[in-house]
């Protein structure tokens, strides 16, 4: 074997261990965030950061190097559902015809309502409040829903006489009435009320 293909074997050989606490650390901190949302939105302001490694199955000491606070990890929590949802309207555009994408978004929409108001009274616990948090995702969803409405009216499959905000603004208003099993229900017959309500295609 050449010198050169045997160094690069070496090398190859000593980063491995490196990628892989890095691929265990990641899929740690990816447990860490599912299991503090479950547990958070089940017992709320009462969960701790013991019980959370615990369900998942790691060290307080993985949590702490993760999250060094309980601020740090509701944030976290926060900002993954976030980013997940805006994830979630870019593959389902790839996906899908544009309608449809539209209505598969708000349909997990709803489900990130129903997360969001789980963890509503741990979110109201932040030193520095909520509604940073708050505006930040709001102007995320505003340009996923913004995406997704432009694509539908571009496809001749609905139109628009209000601002894309107020669909999820009919279904926040649904689910902040009372949250629950029934409210998060009715939120989802909604969506394809809206969706009758603005398409191109009546029967």
């Amino acid at each position: 074997m050449p010198a050169r293909v045997k160094a690069q074997a070496k090398t190859k050989a000593k980063a491995s261990p490196v990628r892989k606490a890095r691929v265990d650390a990641a899929r740690n901190r990816q447990r860490l965030l599912e299991t503090a949302k479950a547990v958070f939105a089940k017992k709320g302001v009462h969960a701790s950061l013991e019980e959370i490694a615990r369900a998942a199955q790691v060290g307080i000491g993985t949590l702490y190097r993760h999250f060094p606070n309980r601020d740090a990890m509701i944030e976290s929590v926060y900002r993954h559902e976030v980013e997940q949802l805006a994830l979630t309207a870019t593959r389902l555009s790839a996906k899908h015809p544009p309608i449809r994408a539209l209505r598969e978004w708000l349909l997990v929409f709803v489900d990130y309502l129903d997360a969001k108001y789980g963890m509503a009274a741990v979110l109201n616990l932040l030193v520095s409040g909520p509604s940073a948090l708050y505006e930040e995702s709001g102007a995320q969803m505003k340009r996923a829903v913004a995406k997704l409405t432009q694509d539908a009216v571009a496809s001749g499959d609905i139109h628009m006489d209000m601002e894309p905000l107020d669909l999820l603004r009919a279904l926040a208003g649904v689910m902040n009435r009372e949250p629950g099993p029934d409210s998060k229900r009715a939120a989802r017959r909604l969506v394809d009320i809206l969706l009758a309500g603005i398409s191109t295609r009546k029967r």
